[in-house]
């Protein structure tokens, strides 16, 4: 999460009328309260977008390869989400009770294109952006008032908040924070066609992880390259992609704790819930230098240079069993 000065500086050209509004103040307390908001919140964007994208069956990656249909749904898909993941109770009026107050919940993928009903009108709205090409995304309070909107000329008669007012109307809960990065989205484009390019799914993630090193990948890219229902066992050893890159000095670390900490004794992010983080590796030598390395199979192991030739990758500890000190 956000450190708090940070968070503060973020609203610090909030109008004097909105930190006075003790409504909005207290649904923003209970939100920013809740344990590992900000990360469960990401987590459910996420989530949405792929449930949306469906790559395992699709094979889709972009939002742009979805359909007018999907993308007015997303919405929807979010507002639920955000209810599950939070338990929100059922507000009487709009969407959402919190602090036992009424908040509606409005998803635009472009930043500022939030639609406001009229029904919203004097109500608190959470305002939510997120975007996959960005990496980031946002959430804010924000006290629907008819001479802070644009006057809209659609058919629906929704209003969209004005320019001037985001600046200084929205309470932002988060503002910028990361998405977890949409790996088959920002890959090299030659990368992502030499991952694509086999018809086994079984090869498609061995390139994956061959190609994509250091770098978090999600769940979803891997059931979405390997577009089969026992996706995770073809990361695993035993005949997955884990077995067959060791001999190319490649390890696939997933979220364990002592895979998490031979990423981190090698100074790589380690994986979240869900992620997996491959890199090639040599064992330690002189021309290395004083760098950052991990003990496996009783030798020290660094992230390989260019130069070292390729070697077989040792064995991870299992799930249970702690990584050694250096």
């Amino acid at each position: 999460m956000l450190p708090i000065d940070i968070r503060a500086a973020q609203n610090l050209a909030v109008a004097e009328e909105v930190r006075r509004d003790a409504g909005l103040q207290a649904v923003h307390a209970s939100l920013t309260g809740m344990e590992h908001a900000e990360e469960r919140f990401a987590g459910v964007l996420r989530n949405t977008i792929d449930q949306l994208l469906n790559g395992e069956v699709t094979g889709r990656y972009d939002w742009a390869q979805l359909y007018k249909t999907e993308r007015t749904h997303a919405g929807t898909l979010i507002e639920i989400n955000l209810q599950r993941e939070f338990k929100f109770a059922d507000g009487e009026a709009m969407d959402y009770r919190i602090a036992g107050i009424d908040v509606d919940c409005k998803y635009s993928q472009s930043f500022g294109g939030w639609m406001i009903p009229p029904e919203a009108l004097g109500h608190i709205c959470l305002l939510v952006w997120a975007s996959d090409y960005e990496s980031r995304w946002s959430a804010g309070l924000f006290r629907v008032q008819r001479e802070w909107l644009n006057q809209g000329s659609n058919r629906d008669a929704k209003l969209t908040v004005s320019a001037t007012h985001r600046r200084d109307k929205i309470q932002w809960l988060w503002r910028d924070a990361e998405l977890p990065e949409n790996v088959l989205l920002h890959m090299n484009p030659a990368d992502r066609a030499a991952v694509f390019a086999p018809s086994s799914g079984q090869q498609r993630l061995n390139e994956l992880f061959r190609r994509v090193q250091k770098r978090r990948i999600g769940r979803n890219v891997v059931r979405t390259v390997a577009q089969q229902k026992d996706y995770m066992k073809r990361v695993r050893g035993n005949g997955g992609a884990r077995s067959a890159l060791r001999p190319e000095g490649i390890l696939i670390m997933g979220d364990y704790d002592s895979h998490r900490a031979v990423a981190d004794r090698l100074g790589l992010l380690p994986p979240r819930e869900g992620e997996f983080v491959s890199v090639r590796v040599a064992r330690m030598r002189p021309h290395h230098g004083d760098v950052r390395h991990v003990v496996l199979d009783g030798e020290p192991w660094v992230i390989a240079l260019a130069e070292d030739p390729p070697e077989t990758a040792p064995t991870l500890p299992s799930h249970t069993k702690q990584v050694e000190q250096t």
